[in-house]
């Protein structure tokens, strides 16, 4: 069996349940088949929720088994900061389980921690060919170095990304790389904001370099357009959401959450801003970071990393193979945006089953919304409690900016 083909084929399968409510030919079902075929390759290469407002809101310590979605690997690798005793990490992506499975090697063979960030954090020299091929690679399973290893004429090896600027790819990347493009055939430079040096200069160059587009015509009909935020990995049914959070629509809600992001935090501490305005981290070696990548965690992250399972499957599905009151915390991304109600269930039965007393729960909504009350069965919802101060407090403090709610549960007494 092609090692390649087998789990993008399986991936495309198990997301077309997650994602597809509608009849093929309706509009929606065409929607949703798009996006489906665009989101079985890699599409974050970073992932796009803040792991120090995770590990807070998680209050990660030393017994904890999280069971958390995958996505780029970043915050699953960020976790092991708090060392926690176990991580299983599941996503239905078969390029997102390949880059959390390269990630974990490189944490762990890579020889120091320059290494490591001249791979992960500049990810832009043709000397991390060699890393991959002398400590990367010899530590990868066959289907992992099958899927970096693939080969095509336009692209050559997929590995060889590493050596032009990794993070322009993926469908995220592809997505910043089109916005830059677009912003600059309208006489804008997005990477003017990243001059600033104050946070008064960072509004100043977000009203002179970015506020504009969203004025242009063809800024406001792309923005109209469902497919076109596909590579913000935003499915139609959350679409709907995103736009019905803001009075003046989709426009609206984009600009509120690229405000944040462009003037709602200092530059020298979001590198989150560094990808959307640079498509990059910085190159200042004391820039922002993701946590797994900072020199002081080094050792920490490395020494911990094998604590880490990687599995491609479902949050639902894993759940519903492990045995009663056998995880702690749970980290769900944004993934209920895309469910309807028996997938929320299903998935809520298993969490519910699987906590042991005291579990926390985390997810981000596209909007901000409850998304639980009405939707959840009351007998299950009963068993948790929302923090609603805590909340709301982290989401302000979320430096990605682009989420309209985060939302923390804690189980209340035994299942």
């Amino acid at each position: 069996m092609d090692p390649i083909a087998s789990p993008y084929r399986a991936s495309r399968e198990q997301l077309a349940v997650a994602v597809h409510h509608n009849q093929a030919l309706s509009r929606e079902g065409v929607l949703e088949r798009l996006f489906t075929y665009l989101f079985s390759g890699l599409v974050y290469p970073q992932i796009w929720e803040d792991p120090i407002v995770d590990m807070d809101a998680l209050c990660l310590n030393r017994t904890d088994h999280v069971i958390a979605i995958a996505s780029g690997g970043c915050n699953v690798a960020s976790y092991l900061v708090a060392q926690p005793a176990q991580i299983t990490a599941v996503d239905l992506n078969a390029a997102h389980i390949a880059l959390n499975k390269m990630k974990l090697a490189a944490i762990q063979h890579a020889p120091n921690h320059n290494v490591l960030l001249q791979f992960f954090g500049h990810a832009a020299d043709k000397r991390n060919l060699e890393i991959y091929d002398q400590h990367i690679a010899p530590h990868l399973d066959a289907a992992s170095r099958a899927y970096w290893e693939d080969h095509s004429l336009l692209r050559g090896e997929r590995i060889a990304q590493f050596s032009r600027g990794f993070y322009r790819h993926g469908l995220l990347g592809t997505f910043i790389g089109a916005v830059h493009l677009i912003a600059r055939a309208h006489g804008y430079d997005l990477r003017r904001v990243l001059e600033a040096r104050t946070m008064e200069e960072q509004r100043v160059a977000y009203d002179r370099h970015v506020a504009p587009l969203f004025k242009k015509p063809l800024i406001k009909w792309l923005v109209g357009q469902p497919a076109s935020l596909y590579g913000l990995g935003i499915p139609p049914a959350q679409y709907r959401a995103l736009a019905g959070d803001h009075e003046e629509g989709m426009i609206g809600a984009l600009r509120a959450r690229v405000e944040k992001l462009a003037y709602g935090f200092p530059l020298a501490d979001n590198y989150f801003a560094w990808q959307a305005f640079g498509r990059s981290y910085s190159s200042d070696p004391m820039g922002p970071l993701p946590p797994y990548l900072q020199a002081a965690n080094f050792e920490t992250v490395r020494a911990n990393a094998g604590r880490v399972q990687v599995l491609h499957t479902s949050m639902t599905t894993h759940l519903a193979g492990l045995p009663a009151a056998s995880a702690d915390c749970y980290v769900l991304l944004d993934a209920q945006d895309w469910m309807n109600n028996d997938d929320l269930n299903a998935l809520w039965t298993q969490i519910s089953r699987t906590a042991r007393p005291g579990a926390r729960v985390i997810f981000r909504t596209a909007a901000d919304e409850p998304l639980l009350p009405g939707r959840l069965n009351a007998d299950t919802l009963d068993l948790w409690r929302k923090d609603e101060a805590r909340s709301a407090a982290l989401h302000a403090r979320d430096r990605s900016a682009i989420y309209g709610g985060f939302h923390i549960y804690q189980l209340q007494g035994a299942v």
